[in-house]
């Protein structure tokens, strides 16, 4: 099955929308598992990672919630393939390194991703736009207890389901968010806020997760442990905290507007020019001016742009995606290149910035959407 015309287009995929979006990208969960008769990834040799994918396989394509998934096996997948799921956070960056004994399972709409022989047999989470953090919750449990009645898991009476990792060790759970934060950014609140929730057990990553940089101004929050809490209480915590987050953000938001409202034109006035005019610009400039220009659209700076046009473009002008749309390999400096005539093009209809007088709030600032 080819994986280019199986996924989502970028236009499609920014169209969706979720509770409290402009704040809240996306709501994951994520559960490990293993099985009982079976080495772990990282020790087991080629014949058993075959012989466990060969295993679990068949038991993911038989779920009803995973009916003309996209199904394929690591080694099959080229660099690039691999890559445009990684951009979409659909697989993790070590699964695109594995080869022969790892697959990947994907659903059609792209809420449901099972990674086989990751760090552990099983890897399976779901996506929802926005705050969903509950409603990931309820589909992954659903595809959870379905694979249970056909796979023998790895558990333990005392310590629950057997990880690879041992932070991972109890649930197996790992619930997330990834956060849109220019305003606590742009108000230097961004470490106490984030020094905060590690006090509180949760992790605050990058982009792409772990060991990597919060790249336009996203960041993931996570649970670190899943031992002696339950599935339920852990997804209510970082519901409950992600909410103060939110509500952070939009104070940060506000009062910029209306103390520091020449410094917030600025900046989105500078990315918004840069970015509709640049002849070459790399990936991690564009997704830090793209994420001002976000802002900018949400503050009501560009009254004919909507939100979803700066998300497609954040999925765009990716590496990845860029190389997918030209046949010939790209050099970096190439890519640069194309990236700022893409952006140039599809930025050509929408007009500079419109500060508003006296630094007020754009309408719809106050509540979150």
């Amino acid at each position: 099955m080819d994986l280019d015309h199986f996924l989502v287009s970028t236009a499609e995929g920014a169209l969706r929308k979720g509770p409290h979006d402009r704040i809240v990208m996306s709501s994951r969960v994520r559960l490990a598992r293993n099985l009982k008769a079976g080495a772990f990834p990282g020790w087991a040799k080629k014949p058993e990672r075959v012989r466990i994918l060969e295993l679990i396989r068949p038991a993911v394509e038989s779920s009803p919630d995973l009916k003309g998934a996209f199904s394929e096996t690591m080694d099959n997948l080229g660099p690039l393939d691999k890559q445009i799921l990684v951009e979409r956070h659909l697989i993790s960056r070590e699964h695109a390194a594995k080869n022969a004994g790892s697959g990947v399972i994907l659903n059609r709409d792209e809420t449901l991703c099972v990674m086989i022989n990751e760090e552990d047999h099983l890897r399976m989470q779901a996506l929802r736009p926005g705050l969903q953090l509950r409603q990931a919750w309820s589909a992954i449990d659903r595809l959870d207890s379905e694979l249970e009645r056909k796979l023998d898991y790895a558990f333990s009476n005392d310590l629950g389901y057997l990880t690879a990792c041992p932070t991972n060790l109890g649930t197996g759970i790992r619930v997330s968010a990834m956060l849109h934060l220019p305003g606590l950014v742009l108000a230097e609140q961004i470490n106490p806020i984030i020094q905060s929730v590690n006090k509180l057990g949760l992790a605050v990553r990058g982009l792409y997760g772990e060991g990597t940089e919060a790249l336009g101004n996203v960041f993931q929050v996570s649970n670190q442990m899943t031992l002696g809490e339950s599935e339920s209480s852990i997804v209510e915590r970082l519901e409950k905290v992600l909410s103060q987050i939110i509500e952070h953000e939009e104070n940060a938001r506000q009062t910029l507007l209306e103390k520091k409202p020449k410094t917030i034109y600025n900046h989105i006035g500078r990315a918004y020019g840069i970015l509709a005019n640049a002849h070459s610009i790399s990936s991690k400039e564009t997704m830090n001016l793209l994420s001002l220009m976000r802002l900018g659209v949400e503050v009501g700076l560009f009254p004919s742009v909507q939100g979803p046009l700066v998300d497609e473009l954040f999925i765009l002008t990716q590496p990845a995606h860029l190389q997918k749309q030209h046949s010939e390999k790209l050099s970096a400096e190439e890519r640069d290149l194309l990236r700022a005539d893409m952006l140039r093009e599809r930025l050509k209809p929408v007009s500079r910035p419109v500060a508003r007088r006296g630094g007020s709030a754009a309408p719809g600032l106050d509540k979150a959407g």
